[in-house]
């Protein structure tokens, strides 16, 4: 499966766009991350939880993408783009997104 953030593919051809697939989880910090996430920008600098937190959930919706595009029958997904919302205090949706295609090597 390639994924790409490009709208095209060079050295490929795309013979058939399948449409829009998506990944979509939606993520909490625990008590225990919020007291380190506090003890960590107490003293500045990276947030380590936070960011292990973001990558895990980036992670997740990606894989998601990919499946939800594998099982519509392509081999790649252009435009792919990540947005992130938070749904409540504490609670955020990852979403990943792009456009489900089938290409060949030229």
């Amino acid at each position: 499966m390639i994924i790409a953030t490009t709208n095209d593919l060079p050295g490929y051809r795309v013979v058939q766009v399948i449409g829009l697939v998506r990944g979509i989880t939606v993520r909490s910090r625990s008590s225990l991350g919020n007291l380190g996430g506090s003890i960590q920008a107490f003293f500045g600098g990276r947030l380590s939880i936070y960011v292990n937190l973001a990558e895990a959930a980036r992670e997740e919706a990606l894989l998601l993408m990919r499946q939800h595009a594998v099982a519509e029958g392509a081999n790649a997904v252009l435009g792919m783009r990540y947005e992130a919302n938070e749904i409540m205090s504490g609670v955020t949706e990852v979403l990943a997104y792009g456009t489900a295609v089938y290409v060949e090597r030229l």
